[in-house]
């Protein structure tokens, strides 16, 4: 991995390809947002702007001359790119992998309950969405996916909005926490910002989020309940760091580290609320600050 790595970000050029061949291809799309990371780390902000500004116009020419719209570009380069380049800046300039981390939270807590005040009606607005998306999706032929979006669409409405704002978080994360990784991995990098395993979102969003839900069940308001549960299920990513943590100090074999990631799927959202409530109590309890001091 680590001659890759390293051929990544030894000439422009190669950054170009590498950006322009995973926005191509659809299911490398989250890749590109890892190598967008690693060039902001590695070669500055800048250059990997303007790498990416070259690599964002030879994927433009591409489907300009396929016949493609030009303007998926740009949606893509504004989903892929320009989060993975924000996130890689924030952490260039904090050098902390957790304040940096905790900064994602404030602003997915900022997303939810905004869009409350931007869109007048919420579940209307995605009922459409899934209305429309289910129109999609029949004509794809794909009657599972149609038949799940009929299912109950206003039950959906209600949830799609955190459902959204933590779909886009974990991506966002996700690309930067990889992305990150492989920096670290480059030979000769001295420079740590912070291992993933330590990860503590801090008493200062736990205590927001009892806040939050502590008004949300006073209230009843629709936009504090959504930014209550975006708050707790953050949290999910510290559970998960604890595992790691494990792991590393020998409490637990490898096996456990792969079953947590194999049950992500499978178990989906309970899994997730289960690796939540793991990473919120720590916050109080601090489970391996205790078990590293009784060693």
């Amino acid at each position: 991995m680590q001659p890759l790595i390293a051929w990544l970000v030894a000439r422009p050029q190669n950054a170009v390809i590498a950006l322009a061949a995973t926005l191509l291809l659809p299911l490398l799309q989250i890749v590109s947002g890892i190598v967008m990371v690693l060039l902001v780390l590695r070669q500055g902000l800048l250059l990997a702007t303007v790498e990416g500004l070259i690599a964002g116009a030879l994927v433009a020419l591409v489907n300009a001359a396929a016949g493609m719209p030009v303007a998926a570009v740009i949606t893509n380069v504004a989903i892929v790119w320009l989060p993975a380049v924000v996130l890689a800046a924030i952490l260039q300039r904090t050098q902390s992998l957790t304040l940096t981390l905790q900064v994602t939270v404030l602003l997915a807590a900022l997303a939810t309950a905004g869009f409350y005040f931007v869109v007048p009606d919420p579940t209307a607005w995605w009922q459409h969405v899934l209305e429309v998306w289910s129109k999609i999706a029949r004509e794809a032929n794909l009657p599972a996916q149609t038949d799940f979006m009929k299912s109950n669409p206003a039950m959906m409405a209600n949830r799609m909005t955190m459902a959204a704002v933590l779909f886009f978080w974990m991506l966002f994360t996700v690309n930067m926490l990889f992305g990150y990784r492989m920096y670290t991995d480059l030979p000769g990098e001295s420079r740590n910002f912070g291992r993933f395993r330590d990860l503590n979102f801090g008493r200062v969003l736990a205590v927001l989020m009892a806040l939050t839900v502590l008004l949300a069940t006073l209230t009843g308001a629709a936009w504090l309940q959504s930014t209550a549960f975006v708050l707790f299920a953050v949290f999910w990513l510290q559970g998960l760091a604890i595992v790691h943590w494990w792991y590393a100090a020998g409490v637990v074999p490898l096996f456990v580290v792969i079953a947590t990631y194999a049950l992500l799927p499978v178990l989906n959202v309970i899994w997730v609320l289960a690796l939540a409530v793991l990473g919120y109590t720590d916050t109080w309890f601090e489970y391996r600050q205790r078990l590293a001091m009784r060693r």
